[in-house]
């Protein structure tokens, strides 16, 4: 049997068993606040709905011992961790008395799961980091339950998305999955600009905040942008206002796309900027939801600002939770240039610290503890730093712990398994939980124990420079 065939057997004798649970208990759901996680989290209620059963949800920024002791007090029977909960397997299994599933795609830790069903991709050989995200797991568990949960394929290809897992194009998989959403119309799949924001954001906009991929002279420079447009007579507005990418002609379209390419020349794969294009086209042209990747964004900005379950109501298709979220989005980009802001501001304070191959940038509770995996991941595309930099940055929760991202600069493929390297630097210390993934990595660490954290972090991250980044 091949290790996909025999993960979807587990997927389809977890189905089963979900399927004898008395409908008159209430299924308690448990999930990440990321893109994946919310959409994990949306396509098992659309299930339950479905199945008419019950529930109650709640969204995590992590699960630890703290919201593990907690939800040991609650009187509910049947629990469904989604998006999480394979790393927390030890703590799990003490809630004996309950009847535990766990959805995930995250590296596990090597215990046996005892009374807990555990479906993760890893332990049939299949990379959950790359080849199928928790919304992914989550979604072949329902159709498992119901072919009919098929119409929520694409909120799964969001979720793919979210978790970077798309890379001209999906591994087999989520193929599968992205195969059912066209066949059932509701996402199309085209190559395109590889710009953020197509559906909503100004062109001269668009093109000046790409920094993924990196146009030389026009990347993070507004009068670069309206140089090069005016080069390639390609107009920023017209009467009703600036044009968005949509609103360009085929022929202008193809000039851009060569403009760029040109800017790029000297890059060493210039045309990086052309990729698969995500469109889901049941919602409205020019709204954050027809693209993918604006999606999960947006999944994310819910989650980011607490508001989860506005993003699970926006995946679930709830219009009045569209309209709302789409004005939340606007909140988020404050806070991702509140965070952007200080990081420029306290870049030569002792908050921020350098090294040969790394960046350590301490926020304390100067920006918001949701926002820190943001900033690292936008600091780690930008053009400031050689590629193979460390990009590590920590802030507090306001309750005796500390959130830590780590990201690293470039080909994420061609360096360290960073949640590894989060692991070695955690090592030792009392009631810290790592998770994340080979290309994106995290921590949950007690504040006071930052200053011990950073120095070990700095050792780690030196002993790179004396080894090979390959894995």
């Amino acid at each position: 049997m091949s290790s996909f065939s025999a993960f979807k057997q587990a997927v389809k004798s977890a189905a089963e068993q979900f399927k004898s649970i008395p409908k008159t208990e209430t299924i308690r759901i448990i999930s990440h606040l990321d893109a994946d996680g919310i959409s994990a989290a949306a396509i098992l209620i659309k299930a339950i709905q479905r199945s008419n059963r019950k529930y109650l949800v709640s969204i995590v920024h992590q699960l630890n011992k703290q919201i593990i002791d907690k939800l040991k007090q609650e009187d509910y029977k049947y629990y469904v961790f989604t998006d999480l909960g394979s790393g927390q397997l030890d703590s799990l299994k003490e809630m004996s008395d309950r009847q535990i599933l766990v959805l995930d795609h995250h590296k596990p830790v090597d215990v046996e799961a005892g009374n807990i069903m555990h479906i993760n991709p890893h332990i049939f050989g299949i990379d959950g980091s790359k080849d199928i995200s928790g919304a992914g797991v989550v979604y072949f568990f329902s159709t498992a339950l119901d072919e009919q949960n098929k119409d929520m394929s694409h909120i799964a290809i969001v979720g793919a998305i979210g978790d970077n897992q798309e890379d001209n194009g999906f591994s087999e998989l989520t193929s599968e999955i992205v195969a059912d959403a066209e066949k059932l119309d509701l996402i199309n799949v085209n190559k395109g600009l590889k710009l953020f924001g197509i559906q909503t954001r100004p062109l001269h906009k668009a093109l000046e905040y790409c920094t993924d991929p990196y146009i030389p002279d026009v990347s993070n420079s507004e009068s670069g942008v309206i140089q090069f447009l005016n080069e390639l007579k390609i107009p920023a507005r017209e009467d009703k206002g600036f044009r968005k990418v949509i609103d360009l002609s085929q022929d202008e379209m193809q000039r851009l796309i060569a403009g760029i390419i040109m800017k790029r020349k000297n890059e060493e794969n210039p045309e990086d900027v052309l990729g698969n294009i995500y469109t889901l086209p049941n919602e409205r042209l020019g709204h954050s939801l027809r693209d993918a990747k604006e999606f999960s964004t947006l999944l994310n900005a819910t989650g980011r600002l607490n508001r989860a379950s506005l993003g699970i109501s926006v995946c679930l298709g709830n219009e009045k939770a569209k309209s709302k979220a789409n004005a939340l989005s606007k909140e988020y980009k404050k806070e991702i240039v509140n965070a952007m802001n200080w990081f420029r501001d306290n870049a030569d304070e002792e908050s921020v610290v350098r090294g040969k191959n790394f960046v350590i940038i301490n926020t304390g509770d100067n920006i918001l503890p949701t926002m820190v995996g943001t900033l690292a991941s936008i600091v780690s595309k930008g053009n400031k730093f050689n590629e193979g930099t460390f990009i590590l940055s920590l802030g507090q929760l306001g309750d005796g712990y500390t959130k830590v991202s780590l990201r690293v600069v470039g080909d994420k493929k061609d360096y360290a398994d960073l949640k590894s390297v989060v692991k070695s630097i955690a090592e030792g210390l009392q009631e810290s939980e790592v998770g994340g993934h080979t290309y994106a990595a995290g921590a949950m660490i007690r504040t006071q124990d930052e200053e011990v954290f950073i120095n070990k972090a700095k050792q780690v991250f030196e002993s790179y420079l004396n080894s090979s980044a390959l894995d």
